[in-house]
């Protein structure tokens, strides 16, 4: 199988390009490369995978959200299932730029479906996230619970996608599977997320910003755990015959959290990175954050019990990996 993954070049994007090359299928990825964070740290991912899979691993430096270019780049290219990971990330940025998630998080998005319905692809999976739950007061968050109030453009833009592939799936009976991400970290992380940016400052002695005073709580999915549930969403592409599927479609389309169904106390987790990092936190007490949410908990009954999906790495021991991984990365 031939598997075209956006934002190969990113986080979970390069994680899951090693994972499915690991398995024998050929990858194809995308990536621009933009700089809302460190190209060279995305450039060291794609090393990784490029040399592990050889003939069977292709990079293409171009925006998905630029039809033309996209069109052009795959033309003659068989292409067998997507993985649509890209996008503009983060919550806080898109109070900044907010064109930016349009662009991308919109228009890549419609740019991707078409992709998939002119190449009559078996399988489409796309990243939506646990922000379009938003507010939410009822724990844990349900894929069956209503989401029409988002906190964050970057959240608007995902449920935007949810819903513009269920009329794909409707239209076109695209088998489509939506995969709401709680809170990624591990290896290979993005250096605008919490455990990154605490762990470079509680290492040079900086003062780190606790938000809501410490009053929140995230649902940390270690990164191998997070390629598992995509593996398992990839593999199995929801059935076109009327049944409702997670999220409420008749059509084939599905949506699942992945999360590690355990939320933990923002002050416990620094608490594990002092730890791990050898010496305490300055802490830098704050209140909450525009775009922000007290606490995220995913609800994950049904895809452990639809696709088997298991989370295996709690914080204790996903927090030292990712500490190591980080010394041994910035040196």
């Amino acid at each position: 199988m031939k598997v075209l993954i956006t934002g190969a070049a990113g986080f979970i994007g390069a994680a899951l390009a090693k994972a499915i090359l690991a398995r024998g299928d050929s990858v194809i990825g995308i990536d621009n490369f933009d700089d809302y964070y460190a190209p060279s740290l995305k450039r060291d991912r794609t090393a990784e995978w490029i040399a592990a899979g050889g003939e069977r691993a292709q990079m293409l430096e171009l925006d998905f959200a630029d039809n033309a270019a996209l069109t052009l780049a795959l033309d003659g290219t068989r292409v067998d299932a997507i993985v649509h990971l890209g996008a503009q990330a983060g919550v806080r940025y898109s109070l900044e730029n907010p064109h930016a998630y349009v662009k991308s998080n919109l228009v890549g998005h419609v740019n991707m479906l078409e992709l998939a319905r002119a190449r009559r692809c078996s399988h489409m999976v796309y990243a939506s996230s646990s922000s379009v739950y938003g507010s939410r007061e009822t724990v844990p968050f349900s894929v069956d619970d209503r989401v029409d109030h988002p906190v964050s453009l970057y959240a608007a833009t995902k449920k935007a996608d949810e819903l513009m592939s269920e009329s794909y799936a409707h239209l076109y009976r695209l088998p489509l599977t939506g995969l709401r991400f709680f809170t990624v970290y591990g290896p290979w992380g993005r250096p605008d997320m919490m455990m990154w940016i605490f762990t470079s400052k509680i290492l040079a002695g900086d003062p780190i910003p606790v938000f809501n005073n410490g009053r929140m709580m995230r649902d940390f999915t270690y990164i191998d755990d997070i390629v598992a549930g995509v593996v398992a969403a990839l593999d199995h592409p929801p059935h076109d015959d009327a049944a409702t599927k997670p999220g409420g479609s008749v059509g084939p389309h599905a949506i699942y959290n992945i999360g590690n169904n355990k939320p933990e106390l923002l002050m416990d987790v620094i608490e594990q990175l002092e730890a791990a990092c050898g010496q305490k936190a300055v802490l830098d007490m704050r209140p909450m954050q525009a775009g922000d949410v007290p606490r995220t908990f995913a609800d994950i009954d049904a895809i452990a019990n639809g696709l088997g999906y298991r989370p295996a790495t709690g914080i204790k021991t996903g927090i030292p990996a990712f500490v190591n991984w980080y010394r041994d990365y910035t040196g």
